[in-house]
């Protein structure tokens, strides 16, 4: 019988195909029923096609439930230009980060990436880490506006008496425009209320006790004083949590020396790219961490982890963040039995010594992707039978 289930995969490339399949065993391990339907993304697709999330993917993600995202290779845009197919140079094919824009096209506003201490891991900065950062995904420094070089008929704008600031472009202006790069931070009033509120709601949710907002506003006037304003007013409505806002470069250094006064952290996109990538590494790594790109009725998972292309191919990459972020994707599915019990076996083999990939011991000749998967697996089973004997 076939499953109403159906879950895009989108591989991804370097390590992505690797944790990917080791995903979906553990998730056929735990008895849950799909259909897959695998999807072109990454960088082959850019070098070939000029487009490294073809039209044809995002088509052929309608109708699916959820998706699984890999890895992808991301590089800068003259790299990227230079890896293009020599039929396809001067076609004003332009980069653009896959995920960046399945988040943006989707509108996946939330990034949802836990940081907990698993029990038996060598990495733990502490044993009591348990925070969720709440990362708006679609706006921000990662909004993708912005230019090099920067055409003149910009600078002037910004430098306009009536609508900008012409002391302060005083020296830009004085460049010649080739030489001056302009990124933009573009945030608005509904793109913040409904980050901070996916924060509180989930605080209200999960039992948690306290959202705490990252920002810099006595830099960031604008956009910083946007979101500190819109967490306050948002903040009311939940009286039985505790609120503060926190300057992100304070808070880093109180994350890494005594990250317990953190609960649900909620930030812009680039700041919480960074403090979440920090707060994976309290708990192990990348290769412990798992992330949801959330919208109203779609959503993405993945590792926090890149391609890595460095080891690709290897089978010496952690699986483990792509595993927990398909369990991430039972409980958004509803399916909370089986999420726990992928869960509760990763927990299981890191305690018994068996997530031992060069990541986690430091040298390459232990562990492997597959008998990480396959101790992961053994964990299931043992637990399955536990079961039937109970």
């Amino acid at each position: 019988m076939k499953s109403d289930r159906t879950i895009a995969v989108l591989e991804g490339d370097g390590i992505g195909p690797e944790v990917m399949r080791a995903a979906i065993r553990v998730l056929e391990g735990v008895g849950f029923e799909a259909n897959y339907r695998y999807l072109d993304v990454g960088w082959e697709f850019w070098c070939r096609e000029g487009n490294a999330l073809p039209a044809r993917t995002l088509d052929g993600l309608k109708g699916c439930d959820a998706a699984l995202f890999g890895a992808i290779t991301s590089k800068t845009r003259s790299e990227a230009d230079v890896e293009l197919i020599s039929d396809l140079h001067g076609c004003g094919f332009v980069y653009t980060s896959p995920i960046v824009k399945l988040r943006q096209q989707l509108d996946l506003f939330s990034a949802i990436r836990p940081c907990r201490s698993l029990a038996g891991n060598p990495l733990n900065a502490r044993d009591n880490i348990d925070l969720v950062v709440f990362r708006e995904n679609t706006e921000g420094l990662y909004g993708g506006i912005e230019w090099f070089p920067v055409p003149e008929q910009v600078l002037q704008s910004i430098a306009d008496p009536d609508t900008g600031h012409p002391e302060r472009m005083k020296r830009w202006l004085s460049m010649p425009h080739t030489d001056v790069a302009l990124s933009t931070r573009v945030m608005s009033r509904s793109g913040c209320e409904r980050i901070v509120r996916s924060a509180f709601e989930y605080a209200q949710q999960h039992g948690r006790t306290k959202v705490t907002l990252l920002e810099k506003p006595n830099v960031l006037r604008a956009t910083g004083q946007l979101m500190c304003d819109v967490f306050r007013e948002v903040a009311e409505s939940y009286p039985d949590l505790q609120s503060e806002v926190a300057n992100i470069d304070a808070a880093c250094m109180h994350l890494v020396m005594s990250p317990e006064r953190f609960d649900v952290i909620v930030a812009e996109n680039m700041f919480g790219d960074i403090v979440s990538d920090l707060a994976a590494g309290l708990v192990g790594g990348l290769g412990f961490a798992p992330s949801a790109n959330v919208g109203e009725s779609f959503a993405v998972f993945e590792p926090t982890h890149g391609s890595a292309p460095d080891i690709a191919g290897q089978g010496i990459a952690n699986p483990t963040g792509m595993i927990l972020a398909a369990a991430m994707m039972l409980r958004w599915l509803g399916d909370d039995r089986r999420a726990l019990a992928v869960e509760d076996a990763v927990q299981t083999a890191l305690l018994a010594g068996k997530i031992d990939t060069p990541d986690v011991t430091g040298h390459v000749g232990d562990g492997t992707t597959q008998s990480v998967t396959e101790s992961i697996l053994k964990a299931v089973e043992y637990s399955r039978n536990r079961e039937v004997e109970v």
